[in-house]
């Protein structure tokens, strides 16, 4: 069994990979906060288990197995935070950093067992896609909020789920995935933007709203 540490560089890189086609050492010692030499000595160690290749520009990809790991890490993660919010009553601002060390102790039937008690739920508290048992994983919408028509009806599909202030934040707005919310303003010179959320009337940078993810009514 991959030891801890190697199953966070894991999970990192599956995460990091679909949000840029170029990963390298630097963003991922950003990512964990570590040092870049430590990030190095791993990525050595990665490549000679056959977890990731690195080309000659230095970008990091995982490999078939490599993936396959990431993946049941991810499912672990997700589940344990559905668990902790559905079942243990944990506030989803809570509950990312409480998984990250819940995941590394869950035996295949303690994971089964979670799944089956929560109705092999679809997403996490966040709205990411939970990876089902075999590897396989849905799509994640890639429309921003900040990118809607003014008066584009939309559900709010997916939002960051590491930063607990942020979170905290979004809740007070009713910002959560399933809600329902269209930008009826936008201010000059990229300025907030003003947005309808299930009948209530909010302000929000931005930057916020390109950082969640909505699917568009069609």
């Amino acid at each position: 069994m991959p030891s801890a540490t190697v199953e966070e560089y894991l999970e990192s890189i599956y995460k990091l990979s679909s949000e840029t086609s170029g990963l390298r050492a630097v963003r991922l010692a950003e990512q964990l906060d570590v040092s870049p030499a430590s990030v190095a000595e791993m990525m050595k160690k990665l490549v000679d288990q056959g977890l990731i290749t690195r080309n000659p520009d230095m970008i990091i990809r995982l490999t078939q197995e490599g993936r396959a790991k990431a993946l049941h890490l991810v499912r672990k993660h997700r589940l344990s935070e559905r668990f902790l919010t559905d079942m243990v009553g944990l506030s989803w601002d809570k509950v990312h950093d409480e998984a990250c060390r819940f995941e590394h102790i869950l035996s295949p039937e303690v994971e089964a067992g979670i799944a089956r008690m929560l109705g092999e739920p679809d997403t996490c508290p966040h709205g990411y896609p939970i990876p089902g048992p075999d590897g396989s994983i849905a799509d994640e919408p890639n429309d921003r909020l900040a990118d809607c028509a003014i008066g584009e009806q939309c559900t709010v599909a997916i939002v960051p789920e590491d930063d607990s202030k942020l979170l905290q934040y979004l809740d007070s707005l009713g910002l959560r995935p399933g809600a329902r919310t269209s930008i009826e303003e936008r201010s000059p010179f990229e300025g907030p933007i003003h947005i309808n959320i299930e009948g209530r009337l909010q302000a929000i940078g931005l930057d916020l709203a390109q950082t969640i993810r909505v699917k568009r009514d069609h």
